[in-house]
């Protein structure tokens, strides 16, 4: 019973995180999803939209706002592994919301796997959107 009286405090937010992550996940994906272009994984590299001229400031900011958001919620996955949630979901949230070689490769190697790329079409058709392409 000590364990559970030291530990008491830091469970209850591992726990709480792990809800509100799995939360926030049910709308996120969807939103993520919906908002690819149909052709995302067709093509053999990645155009990076950082490429673009621009604004070099917010560019960077957003750069490092958006690993270091990809980095907690690997984070958190981790966690969650161990703990009530869904920690595969999250971890590979936050990988993909990370900027790092082969990420693109890693994408396209997940859409292939046996059932994600009709799982991704099926949240797109609810949402009224053309299916993705499939990718060679």
């Amino acid at each position: 019973m000590e364990f559970l009286t030291t530990w008491q405090q830091p469970l209850l937010w591992a726990s709480g995180l792990s809800l509100l992550a799995a939360v926030a996940t049910i709308f996120a994906v969807p939103w993520v999803v919906i908002r690819l272009p149909q052709d995302y994984f067709v093509s053999e590299e990645r155009h990076a939209w950082r490429a673009t001229p621009g604004e070099p400031f917010f560019v960077l900011v957003f750069a490092v706002l958006k690993n270091v958001l990809g980095l907690v919620l690997v984070l958190l996955g981790l966690i969650m592994l161990v703990t009530p949630g869904q920690g595969v979901l999250t971890l590979l949230m936050g990988l993909l919301l990370m900027n790092f070689p082969g990420k693109y490769r890693l994408e396209r190697w997940l859409v292939l796997q046996p059932g994600v790329l009709r799982g991704l079409n099926w949240l797109r058709e609810r949402r009224g959107h053309q299916p993705f392409d499939t990718p060679q």
